[in-house]
């Protein structure tokens, strides 16, 4: 497979994940936006600018790393493990109005994130720094989502 054709697939797969993810968040925005948040909730206007922005950093680093034929079976395996656990979380939680569950996946999203940092590292440190944005952000999104639970 050429280079080219594996920097489409990467940035396709990116884009799909990124367009999954929305269409279950907005199947279920009008649900969550009757659900009572605590008093330091996130900002909604925020939400969909930090997963712009990881999206863009994973796209890029996806790119870079197979331009530079750096892309590891690991750090490859590890990208498709979140961005299936990246669906399954906007599915289960908005889609499903399922807060519990929603909590299990976003705490093994929470982890594999971690992970594919720890993995990226491996390979370039500063790919790594990027998308550190990512797992903190989960580990942001799980706070809440635990928030969401308890509170409804």
């Amino acid at each position: 497979m050429s280079k080219n054709f594996k920097n489409f697939l990467s940035i396709a797969a990116v884009v799909l994940v990124a367009v999954l993810g929305s269409i279950f968040v907005n199947i279920g925005l009008e649900w969550f936006s009757g659900l009572n948040k605590p008093s330091q909730f996130v900002p909604s206007f925020i939400i969909p600018i930090i997963w712009t922005i990881i999206y863009i950093l994973a796209g890029i680093i996806l790119f870079n790393l197979i331009k530079q034929d750096n892309l590891t079976p690991s750090v490859r395996n590890l990208f498709i493990i979140n961005g299936i656990l990246n669906v399954l979380w906007c599915l289960v939680f908005f889609a499903l109005k399922q807060t519990q569950l929603g909590n299990i996946v976003i705490v093994i999203n929470a982890y594999f994130g971690a992970y594919l940092i720890y993995a990226i590292s491996k390979t370039n440190k500063n790919y790594a720094r990027l998308l550190t944005i990512y797992p903190i952000w989960l580990i942001i999104a799980t706070t809440l989502n635990t928030c969401l639970w308890i509170l409804n």
